[in-house]
């Protein structure tokens, strides 16, 4: 008989406990409001610091494209001159070759 006291006294506290701490059905939506806001202001801080970060990257990419281009023509021009040097110095020996 003492162990069904017991464990009856057991029993009824641990449901006490359980329905003690239960939440209603208004609260768990309160919560639940609570963390979708959250998650809605950090998924926008994450989408604006990801912005900017692009923003930046295609920024630099820019600059690094349009000093490699410049480079690019420089160099093409100088070797342009250049051959266009040696051909007239070419056509210019053929041309006393043939002329004597």
């Amino acid at each position: 008989m003492k162990k069904l006291v017991v464990s009856g006294t057991v029993l009824a506290t641990m449901l006490s406990f359980g329905i003690g701490h239960a939440q209603t059905a208004g609260q768990d939506m309160k919560d639940m409001t609570h963390d979708t806001a959250h998650a809605t202001k950090a998924v926008g801080h994450d989408t604006v610091h990801g912005t900017k970060v692009a923003a930046r990257d295609t920024v630099h990419g820019t600059k690094v494209a349009a000093r490699d281009t410049a480079h690019g023509t420089k160099v093409a021009v100088k070797d342009t001159v250049h051959g266009t040097k040696v051909a007239a110095k070419d056509t210019v020996q053929d041309t006393k070759k043939i002329v004597h």
